[in-house]
Formats: C-alpha cells, sequence, structure tokens
C-alpha cells in the first residue's frame, strides 16, 4: 500500500509531462517561449557535466546556511521560551521581518559583505531561520504545565526540566520547522546567486535566459527541485533518527 502511495505523485508527474509535450507540439509553441518536457530532458543530459558543477555550488551554499540557521533557530528559540519577557520582545519583531523581501536585502548584502560566499549564506539563513525558531517555540510552549510542575516538585532544576522534559518535546517542533526550511534553504542560494555569482544553479539559470536558452532554465530549475526535494529528505532522516535515539536511550 506504501509503495503504491508513493508511485500516485510518479504517476501525476508522468501525466502531467506527456499533456506537456502534447500541447507544446501540437500548437507549436516556439522552444525559445516554452519548451517542452522531451527538449528539457535533452538539455539535462546535454548539460550534465555543467549542471553537476553548479548544482555542487548550490548545494554547498545551501547546506551550510541551513546548519547556521538551524543552530542559531535552536539557541534563540530556548532563549524565547526560557524568558518570556525577551519573547514578547523580540518574538513580534520576527513576524514583521518576514514581510521583508529576502529578494530586497540581496543588494545590501553584497556592499556589505563582497562577492563571495557570505552574502549567499545569509540570504539562506534568513530564508531558513524563522521557519525553525517559529516551531521549536511553539513546539516548547505546548509542553504540558502539568508535567513541567511534576518534575519542579520533584526537585528538579530549570535546566533538568529543559534537559528531561522540553527540549525532547521541542524537538519535534524543531525538526518540523527543518523539514519546511529545508525547501527554502536553496531558494535562498538561487537568489543570491542571480544578483552576483561566478557559479551555482542561479548564475547558470541567468546565463541560459540571457541567451534565450530557456531548455536551459527549465533544466536548472528541475536541479533545484532535485536538491530541495533532497534537503527535505536529509531533514525527514535526521527528524526520524533523533527520535530512534531517543527511544533507544530510555
Amino acid at each position: 500500500m506504501d509503495v503504491t502511495k508513493k508511485l500516485y505523485p510518479l504517476f501525476s508527474f508522468l501525466v502531467i509531462c506527456v499533456i506537456w509535450q502534447a500541447l507544446v507540439s501540437g500548437l507549436k509553441v516556439p522552444p525559445y517561449f516554452l519548451p517542452g518536457p522531451l527538449a528539457v530532458g535533452h538539455a539535462l543530459v546535454a548539460d550534465g557535466g555543467v549542471l553537476w558543477h553548479h548544482a555542487l555550488t548550490t548545494f554547498y551554499e545551501s547546506a551550510v546556511g541551513l546548519v547556521i540557521a538551524s543552530v542559531v533557530a535552536l539557541i534563540t528559540g530556548l532563549i524565547l521560551d526560557a524568558w518570556r519577557w525577551l519573547y514578547n520582545f523580540i518574538y513580534p519583531l520576527l513576524v514583521i521581518s518576514q514581510t521583508l523581501p529576502v529578494m530586497v536585502l540581496g543588494p545590501l548584502l553584497i556592499l556589505w559583505f563582497g562577492f563571495d560566499l557570505t552574502p549567499k549564506v545569509i540570504l539562506v539563513v534568513l530564508m531558513s531561520f524563522f521557519p525553525i525558531v517559529v516551531a521549536l517555540v511553539a513546539a516548547l510552549q505546548d509542553v504540558p504545565e502539568e508535567q513541567i510542575q511534576f518534575l519542579q516538585t520533584m526537585g528538579a532544576s530549570r535546566l533538568e526540566v529543559y534537559r528531561t522534559l522540553k527540549l525532547p518535546l521541542g524537538m519535534v517542533g524543531f525538526f518540523s520547522g527543518l523539514k519546511v526550511a529545508a525547501t527554502y534553504c536553496v531558494g535562498g542560494a538561487v537568489v543570491g546567486e542571480w544578483l552576483n555569482a561566478e557559479s551555482g544553479l542561479g548564475y547558470y539559470m541567468i546565463r541560459a535566459k540571457n541567451g534565450f536558452e530557456i531548455d536551459k532554465v527549465f533544466a536548472a530549475i528541475v536541479w533545484v527541485v532535485v536538491l530541495s526535494l533532497l534537503f527535505n529528505v536529509l531533514a525527514g532522516w535526521l527528524a526520524r533518527g533523533y527520535h530512534w535515539t531517543l527511544t533507544h536511550s530510555k
């Protein structure tokens, strides 16, 4: 049954590709406007080595930014939960910050931090941090007060309450946010590469777009989707690994 359910999305994707190819061929849509799946597949194969090189760059930028965002979000979430007055001051500002498009910060980051890896990693951090810290704080605040009071009556210190109760339960929210951030991080890296880069899928897309090679733009988009799915799967593995370790350590 599980295998069959996993085949449904693949079947849907194949149906969409068939309809897409039929419409492009039947309506004779110019390839510089909308190439068909066959043309995109040909670009993926023909430019496979080049795309792999650029994908590695984007993967590295995304991975570094996601790791930094995860660590900062974990620390921030614990601090906001431990000191509620700080939560009341900072959390609304975090929410408001999401109304500012990350794209507009790109030029400023390049001016402040140069043209190397740093501004791209910062963009990834900015796009990945918020969903992780929001999910973590929500999970920490959902811990039943009765359980906290029970541990306190047993003589548990504040640190012990976090170590034995709040942090294990809060990590459920952390990994939920990480799965969401894992799908955003590649987009942050690509946006940074659009602004300025010498390598990466965003850089490749800009060059292909300028040459009206739309099939290559779609090929780069396919790689972006693949990397996003890869990060999401890795986040799921980490979550399952943590829960398995937590279960078997008791």
